[in-house]
């Protein structure tokens, strides 16, 4: 199957010069983030043909900025927000236990319980957990892929966090839900599994005029333009969808992450669920991660159109993070602290005249299916753990639109590319970690007997890189080390590993 799934440059440039060559496609999706891969996914899975394009590399946009949580709606609950607190609950038990089960795991969370406190809040915050856990069960995820929520003392709650302020800690309140591996190798996964399918996934590919029927678009490889046919089109561009369907409104919230060293905060396994001082239903997560970092986020700021390929963070999202961050440790973070930084923008929706709304975390993260005057199909909003469903519906409004022969989804129990069961990683007689990045694919990587550690900071290989080169689509060393590896999270590790990432791309290239 890895054949039938592999992305590289030789595959990009046969399936280019077909489309260039005026082949008409029943799906012509425009984003390679995780909605459009997903899209590509569902129409080939129900027998449509399929061509996927990308201005710039799988995952480029706001799908690798996430918080890397797969979770279970429990901020909806607490907004009423009953449906959409059940759609992510059931998405996630999808992708834990059918589609992706070797890139998401159970993460535990802890909310520090001191004498500051209030009981009251305390009270509320359980009560909300075992709401979770209700809707849980509802979407049938078993308890021995996510436990139920559970109070314990003190010295359990050091136990799981070491970093935790001692004085006047009583204890926690424990929880768990979905954690990815990493969120650009999801969108990886739902891509490969597409191309497997037969879709065409071509980067570095961009857009620069839709219409009902195809594209104008231009190799930004070689500088060609020319046009894409097709029977229908998805625009699948996030925060960008405006730029090319003018009617689409939207208004982007950027959501800010801090990278730190685990050790300096005292994490182990267990995440950190802090609230916001002031505020009910705002928390802000401190999250371990396989490699020995710690993500500390997030923020809900709006911010204002166009926006850029890549956020910035402004230094009062960083005092922010670490000033929230810090009421519970022992030790207080420091900018010094912080090795490296991203945000994320939401594609929220704008509510329309007369909805104005104080914050942008009061906006819905409901998706939209919209479909413009001359037929473009455009899908925006939501959320990363509900993308599969985001993508079914898409999929749905152009087979109607286009009267395209299609089944009906299948993507709820079509397992991505390395899926294998919940314990099959353990058994294999890789590392670990292999195991946890690429699933059934780890035996693979770890075969072509390249061990050469190119970065001490995460652990990756020599092998990773070539694999990424003939089998995930990377062309340069920009995609290796900031979306199929992310050591560039951290620039210090990105320069050190550019020179030798940079020859292993351009040796396996040749």
């Amino acid at each position: 199957m890895t054949a039938a799934t592999s992305l590289n440059r030789g595959r990009r440039a046969a399936e280019l010069a077909a489309m260039a060559a005026g082949e008409v496609v029943d799906v012509l999706v425009v984003g390679g983030g995780v909605t459009g891969a997903g899209v590509a996914l569902d129409a080939a899975s129900r027998g449509l043909s399929v061509c996927l394009i990308e201005a710039h590399d799988i995952a480029f946009g706001t799908s690798r900025w996430s918080s890397k949580l797969v979770h279970g709606g429990l901020r909806y609950l607490a907004k009423g927000e009953v449906g959409l607190a059940y759609e992510s609950a059931v998405e996630r038990g999808v992708l834990m236990t059918r589609t992706a089960p070797h890139l998401v795991r159970a993460l535990p969370q802890l909310v520090a319980l001191h004498d500051s406190g209030r009981r009251l809040t305390e009270a509320s915050i359980m009560t909300g957990l075992r709401a979770g856990d209700v809707m849980r069960r509802i979407a049938r995820t078993p308890g021995t892929v996510l436990p139920g929520p559970r109070r314990v003392r003190a010295r359990e709650a050091l136990a799981l966090s070491p970093g935790l302020r001692r004085h006047g800690l009583r204890g926690g309140l424990l929880s768990f839900d979905g954690q990815l591996v990493d969120d650009a190798r999801l969108v990886l996964a739902v891509a490969r599994t597409a191309a497997g399918l037969g879709a065409k996934v071509l980067t570095r590919v961009r857009a620069t005029a839709l219409a009902g029927d195809g594209a104008e678009v231009r190799d930004e490889v070689t500088g060609t333009g020319f046009g894409m046919r097709a029977r229908t089109v998805v625009n699948s561009t996030g925060v960008w969808a405006g730029q090319l369907v003018p009617s689409v409104r939207l208004r982007p919230s950027r959501g800010s992450h801090l990278v730190l060293d685990a050790a300096t905060v005292g994490l182990t396994s267990t995440a950190l669920t802090v609230p916001v001082p002031g505020e009910g239903n705002r928390f802000v997560l401190l999250l371990p991660q396989h490699d020995g970092r710690v993500y500390v986020g997030l923020t809900d700021e709006a911010v204002e159109l166009p926006v850029p390929d890549v956020p910035e963070i402004p230094p009062s999202d960083v005092d922010f993070l670490l000033d929230v961050a810090s009421t519970v440790l022992e030790r207080p973070l420091r900018t010094t602290d912080v090795l490296g930084t991203y945000a994320g923008l939401r594609p929220l929706v704008e509510t329309g005249p007369g909805k104005a709304v104080a914050h942008s975390a009061d906006l819905s993260r409901r998706h939209a299916i919209l479909v413009s005057a001359d037929g473009v199909v455009t899908v925006v909003g939501g959320k990363l753990t509900t993308y599969r469903r985001m993508a079914s519906d898409a999929v749905d409004a152009v087979v109607r639109r286009g009267g395209l022969a299609a089944r009906p989804s299948r993507t709820a129990r079509l397992p991505l590319v390395g899926a294998a069961p919940r314990e099959a990683p353990l058994a294999m007689d890789v590392p670990r970690r292999l195991a946890a990045k690429y699933g059934t694919e780890a035996s693979k990587v770890l075969a072509l007997g390249m061990p050469e550690v190119i970065s001490a900071a995460t652990g990756t290989t020599a092998a990773e890189v070539v694999w990424a080169v003939r089998h995930e689509g990377a062309l340069n060393a920009d995609d290796v080390l900031d979306r199929r590896t992310r050591i560039g999270l951290v620039e210090a590790d990105r320069a050190a590993a550019l020179p030798r990432v940079t020859a292993l791309v351009e040796q396996t290239l040749e």
